[in-house]
């Protein structure tokens, strides 16, 4: 492989492309618009909390393969720490009930035979009904196999749905579930938790940065892309809000890693899903951390408005998915920080005359696109119609939901294609 490939975008997809490209010994260049790399998934200094933050919180498994891959090509392999089992503990903030999901090890999954290893008044018949997802088709959601109603469906596919799809099971895409349940569901050691102790921005974007750094190609940042000059079925040139056009010389490609609503501005042909599903994201910093000890890193919540809760040393952040799509979702910050506080107390069992300190609410209403089965059907194909161009992104049609694992695989095959 040779020339120069052009990488637009420094969010996951496009460091990811970059790394890999590297790794073949290709010259790179990153072009970010905004004035930070890392796109959805950074980390920054709040100054009302006086802490660094996640601008939202992202969970990440043993089983994300891409994701191993990439943060062995950025120098950190263990930035990401393991938890020791598949376990997930769960709480009913109305009933007050609490069980665990908690997956086995090992290639035959028995652990829903096992009552106090599935969610709490799920019957056996319900959870093996499970496996009608491995039979989820194009036009298939999650509910149209799995059940609208009943313990099943509120204690465990509601919130996997939730917090792989970012949508309802009545809405969300059984077929990109079903992706999720092969590569990671199916053996305990590939679904273990991974958390990222000092934010996602240290663990995932820092060290991509410093690697293309060191490797002499420091990400360009405002640099906003306008127009892909075309000519003979390949892109010739490059034009940028400032500055002079990049033009493309014979053996150069391009990586178009931009959100959805971007791309289908910049390459209109591709016709990306631009319908989105938005994320509401909650952070408190607790008066005493003391209170935290002991407490499971991640917790999911059913019953209330939490689906999530994440704990990071003093920091206490939860989870809305599908913000759009949750009644009382919308309200005004305090009310809400304030509710969802209250659920919080309770799902972590904590004091009830227990303040935070400080709170801020984080709402990404681009979070991901709407991953309904007609929505996955028009997930572009990588590939374009330019020889030199290819498209990333956790929109493009890589077979896996819109998540950390599905926009780092996005940008390495992207990789791949240019180097094939």
């Amino acid at each position: 492989m040779s020339g120069h490939t052009h990488i637009i975008g420094a969010g996951l997809a496009g460091l990811s492309a970059a790394l890999h490209l590297l790794e073949r010994g290709q010259a790179v260049t990153v072009h970010e618009g905004s004035g930070q790399a890392g796109g959805r998934c950074r980390s920054y200094e709040d100054a009302r909390l006086g802490r660094v933050i996640d601008n939202g919180n992202h969970l990440v498994l043993s089983g994300n393969i891409s994701v191993r891959r990439y943060l062995a090509l950025a120098g950190v392999p263990d930035a990401l720490c393991e938890a020791p089992e598949a376990k997930f503990p769960f709480a009913d903030v109305e009933t007050r009930e609490r069980w665990s999901v908690h997956m086995n090890d090992g290639a035959l999954p028995w652990w829903p035979l096992v009552k106090d290893r599935r969610p709490k008044g799920v019957s056996l018949g319900a959870m093996l009904g499970a496996g009608a997802i491995l039979r989820a088709g194009d036009s298939h959601t999650i509910a149209d196999l799995c059940g609208a109603e009943g313990p099943a469906k509120t204690r465990f596919w509601e919130p996997m749905s939730l917090a792989v799809m970012n949508l309802p099971p009545e809405k969300a895409s059984a077929k990109l579930m079903r992706a999720t349940a092969l590569e990671a569901w199916r053996n305990g050691r590939l679904a273990r938790p991974m958390f990222a102790p000092y934010g996602l921005g240290p663990a995932l974007i820092d060290p991509a940065l410093a690697k293309l750094e060191e490797a002499g190609s420091p990400v360009r940042f405002g640099s906003l892309l306008r127009k892909v000059e075309e000519e003979e079925g390949r892109a010739t040139a490059l034009h940028f809000a400032r500055g002079e056009p990049v033009s493309l010389g014979a053996e150069d490609d391009v990586i178009l890693a931009i959100p959805a609503h971007r791309l289908a501005d910049i390459f209109p042909e591709s016709a990306p899903p631009v319908e989105t599903s938005s994320i509401l994201n909650a952070h408190f910093l607790v008066n005493d951390p003391s209170v935290l000890e002991g407490k499971p890193p991640l917790v999911g919540v059913v019953g209330g408005l939490t689906q999530w809760i994440f704990l990071k040393g003093d920091i206490v952040s939860l989870t809305v998915s599908a913000a759009d799509h949750v009644e009382g979702a919308e309200g005004a910050e305090e009310a809400l920080l304030s509710k969802l506080w209250s659920e919080t107390r309770k799902a972590l069992d904590l004091p009830e005359t227990l303040a935070y300190k400080a709170g801020r609410l984080v709402r990404e209403k681009r979070a991901t696109f709407l991953q309904t089965p007609e929505n996955v059907k028009k997930r572009p194909k990588q590939e374009t119609r330019l020889r030199n161009l290819v498209l990333a992104g956790d929109f493009v049609d890589t077979g896996l939901p819109a998540t950390i694992e599905g926009a780092v695989r996005s940008g390495e095959r992207a990789a791949r294609i240019l180097s094939e």
